[in-house]
């Protein structure tokens, strides 16, 4: 495939790079479309995403309809079945904001006043339309073959909310149309898979408009939850954790010690209380600070490492809410760890053997990525060069692999982010290793060194989990809400055939109650087919059916979710099956 640069020059689109540009190219062809079907639309950012593209377009009072992106896509494949060329030149400041005045693109010129620092600016234009962009971009719009309008959505011009709300359209784009098939696919099998749908079908957890951005655990949630915060204390109690409950709500003055109040308070609720400012926690790590600050300590003690599953608050726009994966209070599965820098090639290796044996529980393989320096940090450039440098030297000697992500590293410090994989090759971040130099320093911790001398000590910052909410938003469309049994709300379901089962299918629930087994049993007037079709809607693992021979014979009908029949068991066989599955957590 060739492509075009923005000085004209004409190339072989390097193969790593071609999905990139054919999606950017697709935003503004999209651009054009829109522009043929709106001639009042001004048009903002039209960046390739990792699926496809957007472009934030200013409609003004028009709202778009399912039948109007149908327009907008069926008007793209006719721009590219005109096979236009695209076209690159560059014109001075001067030229440049003349072109974009005669073309009435405001959004254009305030992103030329933003780069203030450029002389020049280039332009890329096919037929009619002419968009100011760096490229490069495809030769000709026939390239482009394989594509659709996917949603549209609302976005503020530059993210800020004090500005307009813009239209955002989405949309894909492939290679060939065999690849758009099975992402269309993948995406109908993730629709299905929503956990918002199946946390209302499978009584998970709601949301409401009383409460935007705060989750509602229903009961048959919380045992779900509280089954992940058991296996998390095992864990934690395993490599030698203690666990930690620190403050939801301190001083500012605690904040702008830490950093957060410069860099963070944006996100941050505050509250006045004996009129002094305060603010709801929207990190854990100062607490531990504190924690950690109580008492004096020998370098014979550490590292330390404090758990706390702690409940924090964000302010998040409302447009960017979404369900349990993006809400404005949840709780992180937090660590953090005080150590020497002599320590923390150990204490990393170990952490990232505690995050293996995690995620394989789960069946979630991951890759790691680098995060490095942000513009927006503290500390020297050499502190964050060490740091940066050890967390690589100790994710390299286990054996694993790392990408870089430039620039991304957290205000205090370099990080190692985990990508974990779903069942439908969906990737979602979720645990992290944030090695810190700075917040120590900030708060003058330290502890004794062998020669009797105060030293700061270095600290880790590491979730597991993420954050518990978006967890289970992962495991339940991972799992498309059939959860392994040791998980499931609900582990067995008793279905006596006939009111003539109903004792025997009581003191089978008892027995299963003592065994630890959450269990419960269909006593509705309904057919057996009934109640087992049921019981699969609501993918419980097991059902166990009872009839008149079960109950004479103080057996029970093993059925599963996926349909296959076990047949007649004793109980104790089958509380037997039952206990393997769920101490392997299979």
């Amino acid at each position: 495939m060739k492509i075009i640069y923005k000085d004209g020059t004409v190339a072989e689109c390097p193969q790593e790079e071609e999905l990139h540009v054919l999606r950017h190219s697709a935003a503004h062809i999209m651009a054009q479309a829109i522009k043929r079907l709106y001639p009042e639309a001004d048009f903002a950012y039209g960046p390739a995403t990792q699926n496809g593209f957007y472009y934030d377009v200013d409609l003004g009072d028009r709202k778009l309809t399912n039948e109007d992106l149908e327009a907008i896509e069926k008007e793209m494949k006719k721009i590219c079945k005109e096979n236009l060329p695209f076209k690159a030149c560059m014109l001075s400041r001067e030229d440049a904001k003349k072109l974009m005045e005669e073309r009435g693109e405001k959004y254009k010129l305030e992103h030329m006043e933003d780069l203030a620092d450029e002389t020049e600016f280039s332009f890329f234009q096919q037929g009619e339309y002419v968009d100011m962009c760096l490229g490069p971009h495809i030769t000709y719009t026939k390239a482009l073959k394989a594509f659709k309008i996917t949603q549209q959505s609302g976005a503020y011009w530059k993210d800020d909310s004090n500005n307009k709300m813009l239209t955002r359209i989405n949309g894909v784009a492939f290679r060939t149309t065999e690849e758009l098939d099975r992402y269309l696919l993948q995406l109908e099998e993730a629709k299905k898979r929503d956990h918002r749908r199946l946390g209302k079908e499978l009584g998970l957890f709601a949301f409401r408009d009383e409460a935007p951005g705060f989750p509602f655990y229903l009961p048959k949630g919380m045992v779900l939850r509280n089954t992940l915060i058991d296996y998390w204390r095992q864990v934690h109690r395993k490599w030698d954790y203690v666990e930690i409950s620190t403050p939801q709500i301190m001083r500012r003055t605690l904040w702008e010690t830490s950093g957060h109040w410069d860099h963070y308070k944006d996100n941050m609720y505050t509250t006045v209380i004996d009129g002094e400012d305060f603010a709801i926690k929207p990190m854990n790590c100062p607490g531990s600070i504190l924690v950690y600050d109580l008492e004096p300590h020998s370098y014979k003690e550490l590292p330390l490492r404090y758990a706390e599953l702690g409940l924090v608050h964000r302010h998040e726009l409302s447009g960017a809410l979404h369900g349990m994966f993006r809400v404005r209070c949840f709780t992180q599965d937090d660590a953090h760890i005080l150590l020497r820098k002599d320590q923390i090639k150990d204490e990393v290796v170990r952490i990232a053997r505690l995050f293996d044996e995690v995620y394989s529980v789960f069946g979630l393989p991951y890759k790691i990525e680098l995060s490095t320096m942000p513009e927006d940090h503290i500390g020297s450039v050499e502190d964050w060069d060490i740091a940066t440098a050890a967390l690589a030297d100790a994710i390299t000697s286990i054996g694993k692999e790392y990408t870089v992500n430039p620039g991304d590293g957290a205000f205090y410090g370099p990080k190692l982010d985990f990508h974990i994989e779903d069942s439908l090759g969906r990737t979602w971040q979720c645990g992290t290793i944030q090695l810190d130099y700075q917040l120590p320093g900030r708060f003058d911790l330290s502890y004794v060194d062998t020669e009797g001398k105060d030293v700061c000590p270095v600290m880790i910052h590491r979730v597991v989990f993420g954050s518990i909410e978006r967890f289970i938003g992962v495991i339940t469309e991972h799992y498309a809400g059939a959860f392994p049994t040791w998980l499931a709300p609900v582990q067995v379901k008793i279905l006596p055939i006939t009111d003539r089962s109903a004792a025997y299918s009581e003191e089978v629930a008892k027995k299963l109650d003592q065994a630890g087994i959450r269990a419960e049993t269909d006593l509705r007037n309904e057919k057996i087919g009934y109640k087992i079709r049921s019981a699969q809607l609501e993918k419980i693992p097991y059902m166990l059916v009872i009839g008149d021979k079960e109950t004479e014979a103080g057996l029970v009908a093993v059925r599963t979710r996926s349909g296959e029949d076990l047949g007649a068991m004793t109980l104790e066989a089958f509380l037997e099956k039952l206990a393997s599955e769920i101490a392997d957590k299979k």
